[in-house]
């Protein structure tokens, strides 16, 4: 009888991980630069959210998200401490917590992205399913930032060019 050893192999590590979200990341920064400020502000489709809105909660997410799971904090979620009147401000800001996102995000064991943690004490899932609902979040906000631009006439980043 002939046994063969099987290996398991990791499909994905957790800096390629911060990788992919961070590249997704980085695309949003474009969209919300490809914006005229005053449409970033007060322009909508269908009664949805200015993209600075959708920008201020995509901000308020990520790094605090971290922050808690490294911390085991399970506060509330709130995005109403930040409210800026400029796309300068929305970009130092996101600018910032992209830098708060790698800062807690490499606090993480590996061990810790199976645990389970009842994040912003509302969504309890495992760590890793938290994480990737922040990018899915994000894709989906993203897209309603293209459709904005497309109807305001501008050409949004091509999609594929993260970084």
């Amino acid at each position: 009888m002939t046994t063969t050893a099987t290996a398991t192999k990791q499909f994905m590590t957790t800096e390629q991980l911060l990788k992919h979200w961070q590249g997704h990341r980085n695309l949003t920064r474009r969209v919300i630069e490809a914006f005229p400020e005053k449409e970033l502000f007060e322009f909508s489709v269908a009664g949805m959210r200015p993209f600075a809105k959708l920008a201020i909660e995509l901000i308020s997410i990520g790094g605090p998200a971290l922050k808690g799971i490294v911390e085991k904090n399970m506060e509330a979620y709130n995005e109403e401490g930040f409210a800026p009147k400029t796309k300068a401000e929305i970009l130092k800001k996101w600018d910032e917590e992209t830098e708060v996102i790698n800062h807690y995000f490499g606090q993480i064991s590996e061990d810790r992205f199976q645990e389970t943690f009842n994040l912003f004490g509302q969504y309890e899932f495992p760590v890793y399913e938290n994480i990737l609902y922040f990018v899915d979040n994000e894709i989906h906000h993203r897209g309603q930032g293209y459709v904005y631009l497309r109807a305001l006439g501008i050409e949004p980043p091509f999609f594929w060019e993260r970084f």
